[in-house]
């Protein structure tokens, strides 16, 4: 026997029949993938149909992939017209162009594209996808898909992060004033759904407004997203800077640095890096939270499915248009988690005291 084989079998044992329960549950879980996987694999690729433009071209007893096919584009941009859908990739593209040598640790001179994305990109953005000039106006009612649910979350993650910092600092701020409206904000959120907060926005706002006065429905519901998640986000940041030793504190004080220097070159950076799986949890359930936009009125990736399904051409394929939109949000949150993950990875071997090589 070779001494992969061996090391093989070892980790089996260690790992998966270190005790009678870790065993029953091993061959538990074994048979549960062979029950489940092999009709799940034949319905999904096997037995399934992928050509055809029409529901008489679905004749198996597999999935009926036609449907998303003709669909694939409602699904991804909603009602936004077809011909201005050019906008909507160019947009992403240049996020993409923008975002990604700030994720490549080699990439130098990461300074500019951050500078771009925070200040430039948001403008740039919106003229595409709104209009702007030589574009024609596309109304907010007609986003949806795949697309509005990015923008909501895009938009909720890129505002509730740096209000929930404000929030957390005010939290932990000795200004009575300042501390009393933070942790009122945040015990009022924090004490009702988001689907409460949405129908505010979206139902009982618009009566305190001034007659003739008016607010996009997508916009109420942006800020509502967003300062629902601040709250969340401002307890996450509150944990870590409670995490920092008073070490810290007495050593910023001992090196000449104030009180605002030691918060943002000392406490805030090591609070941050404790808590980036929470605020990476935040996120996620942000992102998946999008589907509430639903209620009122806005057709994010799982309401563009719903529609869908109702539509009399392709009743009874409503499981494939799910299951579409399950893998949809699955791909999304998984690398959110992957890119959690790495900038731990990244941020301890940043941190890691360096060798002091010493010579005889």
């Amino acid at each position: 026997m070779t001494g992969a084989t061996m090391g093989a079998l070892r980790w089996t044992r260690r790992n998966l029949f270190a005790s009678p329960l870790n065993g029953a549950l091993t061959i538990a879980c074994l048979s549960l993938i062979v029950l489940a996987v092999p009709p799940a694999l034949t319905w999904l690729v096997l037995d399934a149909n992928f050509a055809g433009t029409s529901r008489a071209d679905c004749t198996g007893d597999g999935a009926c992939w036609v449907f998303v096919k003709e669909r694939l584009g409602q699904f991804l941009y909603g009602f936004y017209p077809e011909p201005e859908r050019w906008r909507i990739d160019l947009a992403f593209a240049l996020l993409a162009l923008l975002a990604v040598p700030l994720l490549v640790p080699r990439v130098p001179n990461k300074k500019l594209p951050a500078v771009l994305l925070v200040t430039v990109y948001p403008v740039v953005a919106f003229m595409l996808f709104h209009g702007g000039p030589g574009m024609d106006v596309v109304e907010t009612a007609k986003w949806g898909g795949l697309f509005l649910t990015l923008v909501v979350a895009g938009v909720g993650i890129a505002v509730s992060f740096p209000v929930g910092i404000l929030l957390a600092l005010g939290r932990r701020s000795h200004m009575p004033v300042i501390k009393a409206l933070s942790v009122a904000f945040i015990e009022l959120v924090r004490g009702v759904p988001l689907i409460t907060v949405l129908f505010m926005a979206s139902v009982m706002l618009p009566l305190f407004l001034p007659e003739g006065v008016t607010v996009d429905k997508l916009l109420r519901a942006l800020v509502g997203v967003a300062l629902f998640y601040a709250a969340y986000m401002a307890e996450v940041v509150r944990g870590g800077l409670q995490a920092i030793p008073q070490s810290q504190y007495d050593a910023a004080a001992a090196l000449g640095f104030g009180r605002r220097q030691t918060l943002y070159l000392v406490i805030l950076p090591q609070a941050l890096r404790h808590v980036i799986p929470g605020v990476v949890g935040v996120f996620i359930a942000l992102l998946k939270d999008t589907t509430l936009v639903l209620i009122i009125g806005l057709f994010d990736l799982l309401g563009i499915v719903q529609a869908a399904v109702s539509d009399p051409q392709w009743i009874g394929y409503n499981v494939e248009g799910y299951v579409f939109a399950g893998l949809g949000f699955w791909l999304f949150c998984f690398a959110l988690s992957r890119l959690s993950q790495a900038l731990e990875r990244r941020l301890s071997h940043s941190t890691q005291p360096a060798k002091i090589t010493t010579f005889r």
